[in-house]
């Protein structure tokens, strides 16, 4: 059998390093009791491909945006679920409506965890389920943050629904832009008449959006009579998605 590569085993473990912090070339040096001239090679190809960058005014390597949206693209699910579920049942609670919790997966929108609204009317488990990305609250949520998708998205046609849904690229791109110019998304008849939905973006440790957090119900309880999604109910479901995201380690919020 042949032997571990050692190039690939010191880039490693500068990659270990620079995640506790940023890193001078010297200190990275130090620590690994290695040539700086062999150091700033790693350095260079690491930063070449995008897994480190480094600061232009302190000249410090950390890790890079790539490198964090990789480790990001395979957040465990459970672990979304688990950090999010009691804000999901208290949000339930407090808006009276079915809350739901999605991640993105293969250019969808999966349910993983979905709370039933607060009456005694039949519901049906939502868990599993998976939902267009441009058509309904919980998808443009995270689409409005994902390029790649997007872009996907345009480049198939997005595929209407309801006469609401935003079914031209010029309709979703202005959608998507309005979701990132108020942080949440909202949803009316766009994917089922009737029904209405708000949601939020959540974000991890890195600032990434790793999923969303919403609800969803009649369209007479969640929107005013002009249509709009009811401010009360935005601000519930935008402070829950803030709570999940502190959850999951983002300082921003």
């Amino acid at each position: 059998m042949p032997g571990n590569v050692q190039s690939i085993e010191r880039a490693a473990a500068i990659l270990r390093l620079l995640a506790g912090g940023r890193l001078g070339l010297v200190d990275v040096s130090n620590a690994l009791g290695l040539a700086k001239g062999t150091v700033h090679g790693i350095l260079r190809t690491l930063q070449h491909v995008g897994f480190v960058e480094q600061d232009k005014d302190s000249g410090k390597y950390h890790l890079g945006a790539t490198l964090l949206h990789l480790g990001t693209s395979y957040l465990d699910v459970n672990e979304l679920r688990s950090r999010a579920i009691n804000w999901a049942d208290s949000l339930a609670a407090r808006s009276g409506e079915a809350v739901r919790i999605g991640s993105h997966l293969d250019g969808e929108v999966l349910v993983v965890h979905h709370v039933f609204r607060p009456d005694d009317s039949l519901q049906t488990v939502e868990v599993g389920s998976l939902l267009p990305l441009h058509a309904c609250a919980l998808g443009k949520a995270i689409l409005a943050f994902d390029a790649a998708a997007a872009a996907a998205v345009r480049e198939g046609g997005p595929v209407p629904y309801t006469r609401w849904t935003a079914a031209t690229r010029r309709d979703l791109d202005r959608a998507l832009a309005e979701v990132r110019e108020v942080g949440w998304a909202g949803e009316v008849e766009e994917m089922t008449t009737g029904q209405a939905g708000i949601a939020a973006p959540i974000r991890d440790a890195g600032g990434l959006v790793v999923g969303s957090i919403g609800l969803t119900g009649p369209v007479e309880r969640v929107c005013d009579g002009r249509r709009r999604p009811r401010t009360a109910l935005v601000t519930q479901v935008r402070d829950a998605a803030r709570a999940v995201s502190r959850e999951l380690g983002a300082r921003r919020w």
